[in-house]
Order: structure tokens, then C-alpha cells, then sequence
């Protein structure tokens, strides 16, 4: 599906995979995400913040999940890790993530991974 989008719509999909409705992987885009890029795209009015807020709201209230082998480890992956370490940074806090946080998204990564193949 990625190789039929233009590099716009690729670059918006990422940005909504990655940092404003974060999954586990970005692969593919679910029907509602889909209809966000087309609405972002065709310049509809869209309220990210609520989205977002909406998204932390039903993360929040996910039951915790256990590992399979390791039933003192959690096997659910953090909502918005990027935006949470920012926040704390932002208030001086000193932070040190187990896992990297995706980098931004430049012009080298849209060359490598938004244009058409």
C-alpha cells in the first residue's frame, strides 16, 4: 500500500504513526487513520489536540498486560514516549529511557523511507 501513496501522504502517515496516534509498528494504516491522512490532506479541520488526548484517555485505561515469560514485567509499550520524555525534560527532570526514542523526521529520512519505489 506505501508504494501507491505520494511522498505527502507518506510523510503524513508517518508523522501519525509515530507521534500523534503512536502504534507498534508503522507499516500499515488502519481505516480511522486513513481517513485522518485524508482529511489532513485535504485540508479538513482537525482537532490533533483532542485526538491526542483522546488517544493518552483509552491508553490510560488499557489494563495492564503481563509478559509471557516474566510476570513481573508489564508487555504493554508506553503511549507517547517521545512527548512524556519531552515533558519531563522540559521540567528538568532527569530522564533515561530504556528504549530510543524515533528520531525526528527529517528530510533524510523522508528520502529514505517517503518517497515512491
Amino acid at each position: 500500500m506505501r508504494t501507491s501513496m505520494t511522498t505527502l501522504t507518506q510523510m503524513w502517515m508517518t508523522l501519525l504513526l509515530s507521534n500523534v496516534l503512536p502504534c507498534d509498528h508503522n507499516s500499515d494504516l488502519p481505516l480511522p487513520k486513513c481517513q485522518l491522512v485524508y482529511a489532513i490532506l485535504t485540508r479538513m479541520s482537525v482537532h490533533v489536540a483532542q485526538l491526542i488526548a483522546n488517544a493518552i484517555y483509552l491508553f490510560a485505561g488499557m489494563p495492564p498486560t503481563r509478559h509471557p515469560l516474566d510476570s513481573d514485567k508489564s508487555n504493554r509499550a508506553l503511549g507517547f514516549p517521545a512527548l512524556i520524555t519531552g515533558l519531563c525534560q522540559s521540567f528538568e527532570d532527569p530522564v533515561t529511557p530504556s528504549k530510543v526514542i524515533q528520531p525526528p523526521i527529517t528530510r533524510a529520512f523522508i528520502e529514505k523511507y517517503c518517497t515512491p519505489r
